[in-house]
């Protein structure tokens, strides 16, 4: 399996039981006065992040980290990443590019610290949970990250992963075994050292789970570990003001995934609004191959009064409750 460096961490600070592996990164912009949001989600369980963040905010995002205990460190974009990024779109120089510039920067940051893979979040996640049988539990430590880290890991051709939204987790009609080859939205796993990177000014993370497919790559997405989020356009700050604003944004959205992959996506009308629709079938059964020194996936169980993840083994388990 790939190999796994040192993740920064705060000195003197009490750390959360479950540590993710691998470096998480956040981008955010506008919303360094949000009550609710990721900063303050991982701050609350006690993990480590790094946010990316533009200059004139800098000062803005350190004042709302440390005030929620110090367990994160800002990052300025550098600028340049907004100047070379790809929208594909015709967008004048001075238009926003939106997160795109941020994504790309927190990737090769975290490839030039020696990780293997790195954390990709959006600012807007709310709380980490499971799917377990036909309930959504929320969890109180990062055992979901940990959990996609541990099952990603192990295959040398899956390149990205990621948390499925709760709200799409039906237990009418949903198991909660993980999807190969579908998209991975804004709670992204993903191997450093691909050629690959963010492209597009909307659906970025839908072109890069298609970019990633059709260069021999697979996706995970895991509906046992889980995530919440607020819902796109719906919370201030951050793009909304931006690459969202006006009537036609959502068709703007749909065109610009169209126009990087017209061959598999299509502009759709669905639930009264534009849509984009994108046709998965031809890499649905490409199977994830093992490295040759995978290990077994560890056994997990889950303690449903505290919410946390557990490594025991299944007789650890029997004699505990002997």
């Amino acid at each position: 399996m790939l190999p796994i460096s040192d993740v920064w961490v705060p000195s003197d600070r009490q750390l959360s039981p479950v540590m993710p592996l691998f470096p998480i990164y956040i981008q955010s912009k506008g919303r360094s006065d949000l009550v609710s949001g990721t900063v303050r989600l991982l701050s609350a369980i006690r993990v480590p992040f790094t946010l990316v963040v533009e200059h004139d905010e800098t000062s803005l995002y350190e004042e709302q980290v440390s005030g929620l205990g110090g367990y994160g460190r800002v990052l300025t974009l550098d600028p340049e990443y907004q100047r070379s990024y790809d929208p594909c779109w015709d967008l004048p120089p001075d238009a926003s590019r939106g997160s795109g510039p941020a994504r790309n920067f927190a990737w090769d940051h975290a490839l030039s610290e020696g990780h293997s893979y790195y954390w990709c979040l959006d600012d807007n996640h709310l709380d980490l949970g499971w799917f377990y049988g036909a309930r959504k539990v929320l969890a109180s430590d990062a055992g979901p990250l940990r959990y996609l880290e541990e099952l990603m890991r192990r295959y040398r051709n899956v390149a990205m992963g990621g948390l499925d939204y709760m709200m799409f987790c039906n237990p009418k009609n949903n198991g909660n075994a993980p999807l190969v080859n579908t998209r991975v939205y804004s709670c992204n796993l993903i191997r450093t050292d691909l050629p690959q990177r963010w492209r597009g000014v909307y659906n970025e993370d839908t072109i890069l789970s298609l970019d990633l497919m059709k260069a021999g790559w697979n996706t995970i997405l895991s509906k046992f570990g889980i995530v919440n989020k607020t819902t796109t356009m719906r919370t201030k700050g951050g793009n909304t003001t931006t690459i969202y604003a006006g009537p036609d944004a959502h068709l703007r959205k749909a065109l610009v995934l169209v126009r990087a992959h017209p061959d598999v996506a299509r502009v759709v009308t669905r639930f009264n609004r534009t849509h984009h629709h994108v046709d998965y079938r031809p890499w649905q059964r490409r199977l994830c191959v093992p490295f040759e020194d995978a290990t077994p996936s560890p056994a997990i169980s889950l303690n449903i009064t505290k919410g946390h993840w557990s490594t025991r083994s299944r007789s650890e388990e029997e004699e505990t409750s002997e």
